[in-house]
C-alpha cells in the first residue's frame, strides 16, 4: 500500500513538474528581460528547486567515455562481459594494449543505490589497472515469475564472476559486499584454492556491526525481523515489469539514509537554492551532480535485504562462525591464499570503526605479509570510495596493495 501511495504522489506532482519546467524554459529565453531580476532569479531558484526535488531518477550513466595513460586521452567503452537476472558483470574497455595492467573486479553495494555510485572509484583506478564492475540491476525490472535472489545468491554470483576473470583477479568490496566478498573468498579458499583471487580490499563494510556501533546498527537491533518484514517489505505496483515482486524500495533506503543527516541536507539544498540566485554555476554543479547521483535509488529483492538484515545486523553470524552458504558454514580460517586489505574511515557514520577491521581476527590462518588495514583519518562513509581524499591517500594504498600482491 505504501508503495502504490507513494507512486500515486508520483504521478499527481507529474504535472505541476513539468508546469515548472516549461516555465523554466521560458524563462531561459533570450529575450525575456525578467529572468535577470532580482525577483526574477529568485522565481526561477525556486522553479528548478521544485522541480529537481520531484523528479523521478533512474538509472544514472557512468559517463567515463575516456581516461589518461601517460598524458593522452585513451577512449574507453562499456561492455557487459557476462549478462544474468539479477546483476551483470561491466567491462571498462580501454582502447589500448596493456597486458601487465592487474584485472580489479569492483563489487558494487546492492544497498539501494546503482552501482554508478563508484564512478569515482572506476576513474581512479582505469588509468593504470583492466576494471570490472558488478552492475546490480534494480528489482523493481524483474519480473515475477524470474527466479528470486538473496545473499546466497549474491555469493554465487561473486563467485561466478571470479571464476570467470580468473585467480589473478583483485576484488575491491564497498560497503555491504564485504560481507558476501569475504564469504566467497572463504568458500573458494577452502573448497578450490587454486580458483581464489590474490587478493581482496573490503572498504567500510559491516563484517562485525558488534564493533564501532552507528545509528544504522542501533536502529536494525531495536526491531525483529518480522518488523522488518511487515514494515518495509512492499509490493511492486502495477505498471513495473516487477509488478507484485515483494521489494524493500529504494526510497525508503533513500528516506533513511536523508534522515540521519536531515539538517546537513537541509543546509545542502538551502546552499542550491542560493546558488541559482547568485548564478552560482560551478558550485550549484557539483552539488546538483551529488544529489543526482545519490536520489537515483533502485529496489531490493526483499529476500535479499531481509536475508541480509538477519545476519549481518541481528545475529551476526560471519564473526560468530555460524553464517552458511547452502548448508556449508563459512570458515574464514580457510583464507590462506587471498591478500586481505581492510580500510575503515574516522568519520564513517554506516559501518563504524572496528566493523571492517574485524575482518583480520577472522581470516586466523593468513600470514602477516599478506593482511594490513588502514584507517583514513578525516573522511565519512563516502569519502572512502569517492572525492579528493579517496583519489590522494585510499587509492593509492589499494594499488601499492594489489601491486604487492600480483
Amino acid at each position: 500500500m505504501l508503495y502504490a501511495m507513494y507512486e500515486l504522489q508520483r504521478a499527481s506532482l507529474a504535472p505541476m513538474r513539468l508546469l515548472a519546467s516549461s516555465a523554466l524554459q521560458a524563462m531561459d529565453g533570450p529575450i525575456n528581460p525578467y529572468r535577470e531580476t532580482a525577483i526574477g532569479r529568485v522565481t526561477y531558484a525556486a522553479l528548478d528547486s521544485f522541480e529537481h526535488t520531484t523528479r523521478a531518477f533512474g538509472k544514472p550513466p557512468f559517463e567515463l567515455p575516456f581516461t589518461e595513460i601517460d598524458g593522452q586521452p585513451i577512449e574507453v567503452t562499456e561492455e557487459i562481459v557476462l549478462e544474468k537476472t539479477w546483476g551483470n558483470l561491466l567491462h571498462f574497455k580501454r582502447a589500448v594494449s596493456q597486458p601487465d595492467a592487474p584485472k580489479v573486479l569492483l563489487v558494487a553495494p546492492m544497498s539501494g543505490h546503482y552501482a554508478t555510485l563508484l564512478r569515482g572509484t572506476v576513474r581512479e583506478f582505469l588509468p593504470d589497472h583492466d576494471v570490472y564492475i558488478t552492475d546490480w540491476k534494480d528489482a523493481r525490472e524483474i519480473p515475477l515469475f524470474a527466479p528470486n535472489f538473496d545473499l546466497n545468491d549474491y555469493v554465487d554470483y561473486v563467485i561466478e564472476f571470479i571464476k570467470l576473470l580468473g585467480p589473478n583477479v583483485h576484488l575491491i568490496a564497498v560497503c555491504q559486499p564485504a560481507v558476501p566478498v569475504f564469504a566467497a573468498i572463504s568458500l573458494m579458499n577452502e573448497n578450490e584454492p587454486d580458483a581464489a583471487p590474490r587478493s581482496m580490499t573490503l572498504i567500510g563494510g559491516p563484517i562485525d556491526t558488534r564493533e564501532g556501533v552507528t545509528e544504522v546498527n542501533k536502529f536494525a537491533k531495536k526491531h525483529n525481523l518480522a518488523w522488518f518484514e511487515n514494515n518495509v517489505v512492499h509490493r511492486v505496483p502495477f505498471g513495473n515489469p516487477g509488478f507484485m515482486r515483494r521489494v524493500y524500495p529504494g526510497f525508503l533506503q533513500l528516506a533513511g539514509f536523508m534522515a540521519m543527516n536531515m539538517e546537513r541536507h537541509m543546509d545542502a539544498h538551502r546552499q542550491m537554492f542560493n546558488h541559482l540566485v547568485q548564478g552560482d554555476g560551478e558550485s550549484l554543479d557539483a552539488k546538483r551532480a551529488f544529489y543526482t547521483e545519490y536520489r537515483s535509488v533502485m529496489d531490493l529483492s526483499a529476500e535479499f535485504y531481509l536475508q541480509t538484515i538477519n545476519t549481518v545486523f541481528l545475529e551476526h553470524e560471519l564473526p560468530r562462525g555460524l553464517m552458511q552458504h547452502r548448508a556449508q558454514t563459512i570458515n574464514p580460517a580457510a583464507i590462506t591464499r587471498t591478500a586481505l586489505q581492510t580500510i575503515e574511515g574516522e568519520r564513517d557514520d554506516i559501518s563504524g570503526i572496528g566493523q571492517t577491521r574485524a575482518a583480520h581476527t577472522l581470516a586466523t590462518n593468513l600470514p602477516e605479509a599478506m593482511r594490513e588495514h588502514f584507517e583514513q583519518p578525516g573522511v565519512g562513509h563516502y569519502g572512502l570510495f569517492n572525492g579528493r581524499r579517496f583519489s590522494s591517500d585510499i587509492a593509492p594504498r589499494i594499488k601499492a596493495f594489489i601491486a604487492a600482491h600480483r
